[in-house]
């Protein structure tokens, strides 16, 4: 249980790439009204974004093709207000406990899906899918202020 022993800063690469549940939460497009400052999320996911797998396609490159991807780091975790609440790193960050269905309790990458806490549970659809004009319509939620 090195998450319970170690800071965020403190785990290795391969440590900190586990944490992950692979929710794919972050991977869906946040929209930012510029007037009231506000941030909304949607059920467009990134065109990176394998649906079937619920992974990035290119997640070793993905910086290079979508320009506004934020690369999750001990540092900003606490300032990533739109993170889930169910967010792995997040939950670690402020010395919570995981939860059960998170493959490093469960030992199960699938109970994310099963439990249904992951976009694949949901109806989300591809940004390549959705023409620009279109992206109010995916409006799930309003997360926050910046």
């Amino acid at each position: 249980m090195f998450w319970k022993e170690k800071t965020l800063s403190e785990m290795s690469p391969e440590e900190w790439e586990s944490l992950c549940d692979r929710c794919g939460k972050c991977c869906t497009l946040k929209l930012h009204d510029e007037i009231s400052d506000d941030i909304y999320d949607t059920s467009m996911v990134c065109k990176l974004f394998n649906l079937k797998k619920c992974e990035c396609n290119d997640y070793n490159n993905r910086m290079k093709y979508v320009k506004d991807c934020i690369k999750l780091t001990p540092s900003n975790i606490g300032e990533l207000e739109w993170l889930p609440e169910t967010c792995a790193y997040k939950i670690v960050s402020t010395g919570g406990e995981l939860f059960d269905w998170h493959h490093l309790i469960s030992g199960s990458y699938q109970s994310v899906h099963e439990a249904k806490n992951s976009v694949i549970s949901n109806n989300v659809v591809s940004e390549e899918d959705v023409k620009d004009d279109d992206y109010e319509d995916y409006i799930t939620k309003k997360i926050t202020k910046l």
